[in-house]
């Protein structure tokens, strides 16, 4: 009885020593109380002395953001390439985790931009971010209504803002981080203010990477290592951007399988919704064919004959509104027909002309129309034809050019520990 009750006892202590020892793992949610490679105690959090290790429940979710979770994906068009510019070949690329805006940016978003900006920043700043309302305008159409009314009138408050340069729409994504930081920087230390919103001139002759406004700091930024501070808002990459809208995820199954391939945001080659109760309903808002924008009085297909409202159409499986039709957006990429040549596998990107010098395509002498300025947009609009609403596809135009089908949504990065 008594060997029994030992050999209990040595269990009852090994596993107590096991399941200690497991509680002793170190996570980046719960680092523990000592450093693991010293034995030092961190500091105390009400003192000014020691290394402070703050609180950490993972990455906040911005407002209006999605959580796309990366994997593997073939980026590339999967559409008959009628334009024969091959420049979009497929290839097998990882994208990491990142956040994306479930819907484009409204023109209430970016008056309450414009709002702000005029009340901090220098004027010059205020007229260079204002849109271009008059990409409505046309000599040979009656537009006229919404050169005047489509970005202030209520009745727009939630249809994408257009008229916006990639220029202009990179500022508003630098304004939207310091003006998300230092509200949760107030929430964070009991409404005592963190950085300044202000934004001064624009610097001149600024290149690819130096397009965002400056910045003055009233105050100084929140650390990093609070764990409150959002990575910047941006646009989305070209691979970001396409992988976001194929979601690819909806064609999941066992063994990490995928049962098809998409040609659109949704299953399917055709553009109507192919069952429910509102079968044969168009899937996006895009041009139908020559002169056809949306239908026949009293049983209009889709409902808008140019942009439609933020939240319009079905999400994909990702949760993201309108990734095909309504505004084509723009990307951060700067637009190479051989990117997919140079793109690295994970997480491509294209910043600059590296390895493809803008002097090779000769704009100067009218051999091309490609240069350091051209940046890419994809999606289709109210005024494209299906074609152009496959992720795949893409087209490009100078950074500092905008028109009346052109928008944009701002994404983050995934930073530290999984969703």
């Amino acid at each position: 009885m008594k060997k029994l009750f030992v050999g209990v006892s040595l269990l009852a202590t090994s596993l107590f020593v096991f399941t200690g020892c497991k509680e002793q793992k170190r996570t980046s949610l719960k680092p523990g109380k000592t450093n693991g490679a010293t034995g030092i105690a961190y500091g105390d959090k009400k003192s000014d002395e020691g290394y402070k290790v703050s609180d950490f429940e993972g990455q906040p979710t911005g407002p209006n953001l999605v959580f796309i979770e990366g994997g593997r994906f073939t980026m590339g068009t999967v559409e008959e390439d009628i334009t024969y510019k091959r420049d979009n070949l497929e290839r097998t690329v990882t994208v990491a985790s990142f956040y994306m805006d479930e819907t484009e940016i409204s023109n209430m978003d970016y008056l309450f931009y414009l709002y702000n900006i005029q009340q901090d920043s220098t004027r010059e700043f205020y007229e260079s971010a204002l849109p271009d309302t008059t990409v409505w305008a046309s000599s040979m159409s009656f537009n006229d209504q919404y050169v005047d009314y489509y970005l202030r009138y209520p009745g727009f408050r939630m249809y994408p803002v257009v008229g916006v340069s990639w220029i202009q729409a990179n500022d508003y994504s630098n304004w939207r981080t310091k003006a998300v930081n230092n509200r949760l920087a107030e929430e964070n230390s009991g409404g005592k203010k963190g950085g300044g919103l202000s934004f001064g001139k624009k610097k001149k002759n600024q290149g690819a990477e130096g397009l965002a406004a400056e910045t003055p700091v009233e105050g100084s930024r929140p650390a990093i290592e609070t764990g409150y501070v959002l990575p910047s808002y941006r646009l989305p990459t070209e691979a970001e951007w396409e992988y976001a809208a194929k979601a690819m995820i909806g064609t999941q199954y066992i063994d990490e399988n995928q049962s098809n391939q998409r040609i659109y945001p949704w299953d399917g080659s055709s553009m109507r919704k192919d069952r429910g109760k509102n079968k044969g309903m168009m899937m996006a808002n895009f041009k139908r064919g020559r002169g056809d924008y949306a239908g026949i009085a009293g049983k209009l297909n889709d409902e808008n004959i140019i942009t439609a409202e933020v939240y319009s159409f079905a999400p994909n499986d990702f949760g993201l509104y309108n990734m095909a039709g309504n505004v084509n957006e723009w990307v951060y990429d700067l637009y190479r027909p051989n990117s997919y040549q140079d793109f690295n596998d994970l997480n491509p990107i294209r910043r600059n002309d590296y390895q493809d010098d803008e002097k090779l395509y000769d704009k100067e002498n009218f051999n091309s129309l490609i240069d350091n300025q051209q940046r890419v947009y994809k999606g289709g609009s109210w005024n494209d034809v299906a074609y152009w609403l496959s992720p795949g596809t893409r087209r490009y135009l100078d950074q500092d050019s905008s028109t009346a089908t052109i928008g944009f949504r701002c994404a983050m990065i995934s930073v530290g520990t999984p969703q």
